[in-house]
């Protein structure tokens, strides 16, 4: 049975999370199929990758190594990735749905005349019956991502076209070391054999890179608030309470689209998955396009003047009561008890 593949993209000279977190879920797919885990790495200076790559349940590292690749350029990586998926005939690859993956996932796609799945949230192995035709297909790859602006969950299958591709959004799947002492299997591409002089037709001449002013996918603290907080200006009781506690604001949609919070701060389906030590949810009704975002953060402390709200029933902790008035007194509490 042919195998699963996992483009890994790198950041900066190291793996991107997102990457990890795809093999994660690409061993356990594979598990499932009884199939094999390849990665995909392509860059320059790549000695030891395949070393860090193995222990998340990948059995073969194919290795692109050429100094032109020392950063991401779309046609010679998709002329390579393309010429491999045509020999190894994969049955599912999978692609990070950062930027680097949403432009080169599309390209591959339509070379290989495979169709694609984006920003899925979730992959999970099931069959399928076309009661039309009364075909039965097996072992498909169900490719689960919101859909219509957040508001439903589609769940998309491709019977009949390989590889199953599809972008899945960083952060959804946990990063798990499968074995530390797990077998593996290097193997070069030879990059001349397979690109020309047109794939680099475009060159950079110059980079720069700006750092991310707000990243709330990697605080252990996220107090986050909903369209309840009321206003922009109510926003400042959580930035203090952040600061206080040394973590980082996030919000979701509904207070996203009143203005009250920046883009970057969404929690949730159309923003970013957090699995925070601690997440404080003010003013959230918590409906499933937020709660998928932020349900498996390790704490969850729920603010709200309905005590009814759905989010309490994932709540560690419910304190019921105006977010203006609770979060002061939990300020003045946190510092006379930590001192």
């Amino acid at each position: 049975m042919n195998n699963i593949f996992v483009y890994c993209e790198l950041d900066e000279g190291k793996l991107a999370d997102v990457s990890l977190e795809l093999l994660t879920k690409g061993r356990s797919l594979a598990n499932e199929l009884k199939c094999g885990l390849e990665a995909i790495v392509i860059g320059h200076k790549l000695d030891g990758f395949a070393a860090e790559l193995a222990p998340y349940g990948a059995d073969v590292v194919h290795i692109a190594d050429d100094k032109r690749l020392e950063h991401y350029l779309t046609l010679p990586v998709t002329t390579i990735i393309v010429d491999l998926f045509k020999k190894e005939q994969p049955q599912i690859a999978l692609f990070g749905a950062s930027s680097i993956g949403r432009d080169l996932g599309p390209r591959v796609s339509s070379a290989l005349q495979s169709g694609l799945t984006a920003d899925c949230t979730s992959l999970v192995i099931g069959d399928h019956e076309e009661k039309r035709e009364g075909k039965v297909y097996k072992n498909l790859l169900y490719q689960i991502r919101p859909a219509f602006g957040g508001n439903i969950i589609a769940t998309i299958i491709n019977p009949d076209c390989r590889p199953q591709m599809a972008t899945v959004r960083e952060g959804v799947m946990k990063k798990e070391i499968y074995n530390k002492n797990h077998p593996y299997e290097v193997r070069v591409i030879d990059v001349n054999q397979i690109v020309t002089d047109a794939d680099f037709v475009v060159q950079i001449i110059e980079r720069h890179i700006e750092p991310r002013k707000i990243d709330i996918k990697s605080a252990p603290i996220i107090v986050s608030g909903g369209y309840g907080v009321g206003s922009k200006e109510n926003f400042k009781h959580l930035f203090e309470l952040a600061s206080v506690l040394g973590g980082e604001v996030g919000a979701s949609r509904a207070a996203v689209d009143a203005g009250y919070a920046d883009h970057a701060r969404q929690v949730g389906q159309t923003g970013t998955t957090v699995r925070p030590k601690l997440y404080i949810a003010c003013g959230i009704s918590g409906q499933v396009q937020h709660t998928a975002g932020m349900e498996e953060s390790a704490m969850i402390i729920a603010i709200n003047t309905d005590p009814d709200a759905p989010i309490n029933k994932i709540a560690d902790y419910v304190i019921t009561g105006d977010v203006a008035d609770v979060i002061p007194k939990i300020i003045e509490s946190y510092k006379k008890n930590s001192k």
